[in-house]
């Protein structure tokens, strides 16, 4: 369970604590099932090639809600997300599985956050942060906002 985090702890150009996810061909196969999204350049390589990508990609929803459990991770249980949004700039692509269970060797991609401003509006104590998913290569390939009403120890 993640600390608890106060608005009077939290200053412009604090680091929200960095999330890691490895991504799997398998993952986006469970993904596709729970949310619905069965486009096959998602699982099937020929059908995204013919679509003029390299191989099967990452979901852009599936990045946004790893974007939305930094966050709910970072803010604890009394904190409330209040907004979040984001882009889809860069195509990921998922590690292959090596075994049932294990996935290739390969990148490790970063759910990352700052927080940009704090400010107090009727009773609620708000947060904004920059976040974004990166790579490998440390490109931000899913750049977004996110809003947060933090407890208040006042």
């Amino acid at each position: 369970m993640a600390k608890e985090i106060y608005w009077e702890d939290v200053e412009a150009g604090k680091e929200v604590t960095p999330l890691p996810k490895i991504p799997t061909t398998q993952m986006l196969v469970k993904w596709a099932g729970a949310s619905g999204d069965f486009n096959p350049a998602h699982y099937e390589d020929a059908f995204a090639d013919s679509q003029g990508l390299e191989r099967a990609y990452v979901h852009g929803q599936l990045k946004r809600a790893w974007l939305c459990q930094l966050m709910t991770d970072w803010i604890g249980e009394q904190g409330f997300l209040k907004k979040l949004s984001c882009q889809f700039r860069a195509v990921d692509w998922p590690r292959r599985m090596k075994t049932m269970e294990e996935p290739q060797e390969g990148d490790t991609w970063w759910c990352k956050g700052t927080v940009t401003r704090k400010y107090i509006e009727g009773n609620e104590h708000f947060v904004d942060c920059d976040i974004w998913v990166e790579n490998a290569k440390g490109e931000k390939t899913t750049p977004g906002k996110a809003t947060m009403a933090l407890p208040s120890r006042g």
